[in-house]
């Protein structure tokens, strides 16, 4: 069984940075699409950033939300089944509970969609005060 769990969230200042982590166990995840999404109260999921298989030269392809490229950066260590978030310059509408996400690559469902993804984490809080 697949498992995916969060680190690193927490309460950081306005123009702070976290980075969250999200460790993979049950299976290697290699070559999976990773993804991120957050949900602030009230509000439906959104996707934040995803790390598909390409097959290129450079393996993996990373997307993100238009309003949030420049500010956040997701990475991989597929050695240690881990996906990073990187936040910087945070703002207090990027206050929401974070989510990972993983599904093989050989799913035909779109990277920005939840939808797509049928393995997630709980969740982690991320709170940015003004």
């Amino acid at each position: 069984q697949v498992q995916l769990v969060e680190s690193g969230g927490g309460l950081v200042q306005a123009g702070g940075s976290l980075r969250l982590s999200c460790v993979v166990s049950g299976r290697t995840f290699s070559f999976d699409n990773m993804a991120w999404f957050r949900q602030a109260p009230g509000k439906e999921r959104e996707f934040v950033a995803a790390s598909t298989w390409d097959g290129g030269d450079t393996l993996y392809a990373d997307y993100y939300a238009d309003s949030l490229k420049g500010r956040f950066t997701i990475s991989r260590d597929d050695g240690w089944n881990l996906v990073y978030l990187q936040m910087n310059s945070l703002k207090p509408e990027d206050t929401a509970v974070y989510y990972c996400a993983a599904e093989p690559p050989s799913s035909s469902g779109a990277y920005y969609s939840p939808d797509t993804y049928k393995n997630w984490g709980q969740g982690i809080q991320v709170t940015v005060s003004s």
